[in-house]
This record gives C-alpha cells, sequence and structure tokens, in this order.
C-alpha cells in the first residue's frame, strides 16, 4: 500500500517513507474503528491510502477547520460525504 501511496502523491524516493507508513496505519485504525471490524476488508484497502493521502495533505494544518485568504473562504472536509458513504457501507451493526 506504501507505493499505491507515494504514487498518488507522485513521490519518487524514499525519504518521507516512515511518515507515510504512519498516515497508512492510522487511516487504517481509523476505517477499522468507524466500521467496527477488526480485520480490513480488501474493498476499503482504497479508503485507507485515500485517508492517508488526504492526511498527508493536511500535514501542517492540524486544528485549522477552514481559512479564508484574499476574500475566498474554504472550509476542511476531513471525511468527505462520498468517502463516510463508502465507509457506512462496511459498518458492522451492533446490537443493543
Amino acid at each position: 500500500m506504501l507505493e499505491k501511496l507515494k504514487r498518488r502523491l507522485n513521490l519518487t524516493n524514499n525519504d518521507k517513507d516512515a511518515l507515510l507508513q504512519d498516515l497508512i496505519d492510522d487511516a487504517e485504525q481509523f476505517v477499522l474503528s468507524y466500521t467496527g471490524r477488526t480485520a480490513l476488508p480488501v474493498p476499503l484497502r482504497g479508503a485507507v491510502c485515500e485517508l492517508a493521502a488526504g492526511s498527508y495533505n493536511l500535514l501542517g494544518l492540524e486544528g485549522l477547520g477552514g481559512q479564508s485568504q484574499g476574500g475566498v473562504s474554504s472550509t476542511l472536509d476531513l471525511l468527505p460525504a462520498r468517502m463516510q458513504a463508502q465507509l457506512n457501507m462496511w459498518r458492522v451493526g451492533r446490537v443493543g
């Protein structure tokens, strides 16, 4: 999955491999926690890679909910609706 993430981010050297692997591991733990699963289903590997790529692109913006620059305002969407819908399909039902 590391090589796939590097291709997605257009990174060719190995100097950020440890950071990228940390982001992959964190994304996988998020997906497992969100879905209530203990093992990652193969179809969700792409979601893990996408979440890791998003986390990489947001490095340095931790704690920021939005920004305004030159009269243009933008909001950071940490879990886009499309990704949430994909993960929701894999959630394990709980009995209360």
